[in-house]
């Protein structure tokens, strides 16, 4: 399984040309495209249609989907769907299914009015939300399944690669579609890109996870449900409860921040083709530079050290913003802070991909990986749906100030998580 990997683990940037890093390109390009289309230029396309912010900044909520889908992700590791597992194999059958559901989502998106049908896109937007947390459960599984824990940080990089490829294809490609022509047009080409994804799931193989279809005497239902998750309490006792409280923290400071940046680029003078430009085209160079160096740097130094210094990252460059807002709509301004954002962003995303996939067992991929990301994604998405509210009241500097404070207890939290160490699976 780890072959071609192992052969190029001692090249360099060769080990990114491995044909699990090359899957995992496209597998991360399925990935990306939703979330942009849900978040990002959602939130343009409903300031466009002149939604208060309050409003734009309740669909992070729906975000909340992604934190929950630990809840379900048990049954992806062990329910087979009909005819096309067998087709297929576990994690590609889900795969599958999981991206016709955003692909035909998003052309009904496309057909509806945020000032006459803004409920109705909500639940659409959670409709979605749901088919791509899901997608993201199987990828990150079958991620997991095709290599070692070692190798991680290096297909985790590949998987960004092809998921900030993807998003800005829906970021900066919806935003110049836009301004050229309109939002409906744009979402039903968005749809189109959805086929890349399906086309590879179709040629890629199945990873070597074997499927127990031992369903007698309640045993599957024990296994699926139970087991994944009391594994890591056994394993790891009552460490557990802090390695958890320590992911659910580690992006509260970046994830408060991301549903109101967009607006906040409005609302302090750039237009849309700059914002394009800037955050998605210029904004996707640095967010790969980030997160080839963080793979390559957990390959060489270990997890440890990297883990503190991405916290600290993280923290840091949201101060950045509170310098933009002061500076205005300044071009410099705005690459500089989008700069030392985007490279933290990919940096930290890769050493976390990395320390998440050492804790997961193989056994439990999907539903122990899902639980992680929940955890890591829940605190921070729910506090980022009031942002709205403490702009309003309080201005953009106040939310900035807030966002970086929240971030100090994940820097303290890292020193304790190196200096005791995790059992690492």
């Amino acid at each position: 399984m780890n072959r071609a990997l192992s052969e190029f683990s001692e090249k360099g940037l060769g080990i990114y040309t491995s044909s699990q890093s090359i899957r995992m390109i496209f597998l991360g390009f399925s990935a990306g495209l939703p979330h942009p289309l849900l978040f990002a230029t959602l939130t343009l396309w409903l300031a466009s249609a002149e939604i208060k912010i309050s409003e734009i900044t309740m669909f992070g909520w729906v975000g909340i989907v992604y934190a929950i889908k630990f809840l379900w992700a048990p049954m992806l590791d062990r329910l087979r769907l009909p005819v096309i597992t067998n087709m297929l194999g576990q994690r590609r059958s889900w795969i599958l299914l999981t991206q016709v559901m955003i692909l035909l989502g998003l052309i009904f998106m496309s057909s509806l009015r945020p000032e006459h049908d803004l409920m109705y896109l909500a639940y659409l937007s959670i409709g979605i939300a749901f088919a791509s947390a899901s997608q993201d459960v199987a990828i990150d599984a079958y991620r997991i399944e095709i290599a070692e824990s070692k190798f991680q940080a290096v297909l985790g990089a590949s998987y960004q690669l092809g998921y900030r490829i993807s998003a800005l294809t829906s970021g900066a490609g919806a935003l110049y579609m836009a301004s050229f022509y309109d939002w409906k047009l744009t979402y039903q080409v968005m749809s189109a890109f959805m086929l890349v994804g399906i086309l590879t799931v179709i040629f890629i193989p199945e990873s070597n996870k074997p499927t127990n279809t031992n369903n007698r005497d309640g045993s599957w239902l024990k296994k699926t449900l139970i087991e994944p998750f009391s594994e890591f309490f056994k394993r790891n006792g009552y460490w557990s409860l802090f390695l958890l409280m320590f992911i659910a923290i580690y992006r509260v400071s970046d994830l408060i921040i991301g549903i109101a940046a967009n607006p906040f680029y409005v609302d302090i003078g750039f237009n849309l083709s700059e914002i394009a430009t800037v955050t998605k085209v210029f904004g996707f160079t640095v967010t790969i530079i980030g997160a080839f160096i963080g793979g390559l740097s957990v390959a060489r130094f270990g997890i440890g050290r990297l883990l503190i210094i991405s916290s600290i990252l993280l923290t840091v460059t949201n101060l950045f913003f509170l310098f933009l807002n002061n500076a205005g709509s300044s071009l410099p301004a705005l690459v500089l802070t989008i700069s030392a954002d985007n490279f933290a962003l990919g940096f930290s995303g890769t050493v976390f991909i990395a320390f998440l996939s050492s804790l997961t067992s193989r056994y439990f991929t999907a539903s122990q990986y899902a639980l992680f990301t929940s955890v890591m994604f829940l605190p921070g998405i729910t506090l980022s749906g009031f942002s709205g509210l403490i702009i309003e009241s309080s201005g953009w500097a106040t939310l900035f100030i807030y966002s970086a404070l929240l971030g100090i207890p994940s820097i303290l939290c890292s020193f304790l998580i190196v200096r005791k160490g995790w059992n690492e699976q």
